[in-house]
């Protein structure tokens, strides 16, 4: 079935009016995710959700997750229609474990960005059926897609209903107005920058780098301590 095909018919299912004694499924639904398609995904997918929950580590309005099942319906009536992304973000949420994202457990809430990992055999799927849903149902405002194989990546931006091409920046990274935040690659990883074009760190890259800062400085107290003695000053003496 080809993607309008396949988006045409999920909505006739959307449209459908739900009848009074409809049995509405839980609001606690596991995620219905299969395995990440190679270790290059997974590894990406870990490093963008390492990445935005270390720069905002000090904010409980956001959620974040990776490769997680996403609960949805039209005119969040109840349904069991549902789609799996990535990476997403849904601003203004609790910052809390969920086993699924449930759309009408969650204020009738849909990402703000998605980021979707290609591969050879999720890209039709990702750059047609999903952009026009994303489009049109989630109206999610920012949608990126990323191929860790090729490095080929695309960001598109809600504009009057439809999106539009995100062009580089200045830095040859796509902004994402909802994260105030760019999308960049580095050492052949997508990555996460500022504003003015600095890469935002793990956690890792943080405390690795707290750690040579640390050995620098107790390297310069040594060669101080060295050079007084030389002097016939004793350094624990001052």
């Amino acid at each position: 079935m080809s993607a309008t095909a396949e988006l045409a018919t999920t909505q006739e299912i959307l449209e459908q009016e739900i009848p009074e004694n409809f049995i509405f499924p839980p609001g606690d639904l596991d995620s219905d995710e299969h395995s990440v398609e190679t270790e290059l995904h997974l590894r990406q997918i870990i490093l963008l959700l390492n990445c935005l929950e270390w720069l905002w580590r000090d904010r409980n309005d956001f959620y974040a997750a990776g490769n997680l099942t996403i609960y949805y319906c039209s005119k969040q009536l109840k349904s069991k229609d549902f789609r799996s992304s990535d990476f997403f973000v849904v601003l203004g949420s609790e910052r809390k474990t969920r086993k699924s994202w449930v759309v009408w457990d969650e204020e009738g809430k849909y990402p703000n960005i998605i980021v979707e990992i290609l591969s050879p055999k999720t890209a039709n799927t990702d750059k047609n059926f999903k952009k026009q849903l994303y489009q049109d149902t989630f109206r999610t405002h920012d949608y990126f897609w990323f191929d860790p194989e090729t490095l080929e990546l695309a960001g598109f931006h809600l504009l009057d209903g439809e999106y539009e091409a995100i062009a580089p920046n200045e830095f040859g990274h796509l902004r994402s107005q909802q994260l105030d935040l760019s999308l960049g690659i580095s050492g052949g990883k997508l990555r996460f920058f500022t504003a003015g074009g600095e890469l935002v760190p793990t956690s890792e890259e943080v405390a690795e780098k707290e750690a040579q800062r640390a050995g620098q400085e107790a390297q310069r107290a040594d060669r101080l301590a060295a050079k007084l003695r030389e002097l016939n000053i004793d350094p624990d003496t001052i």
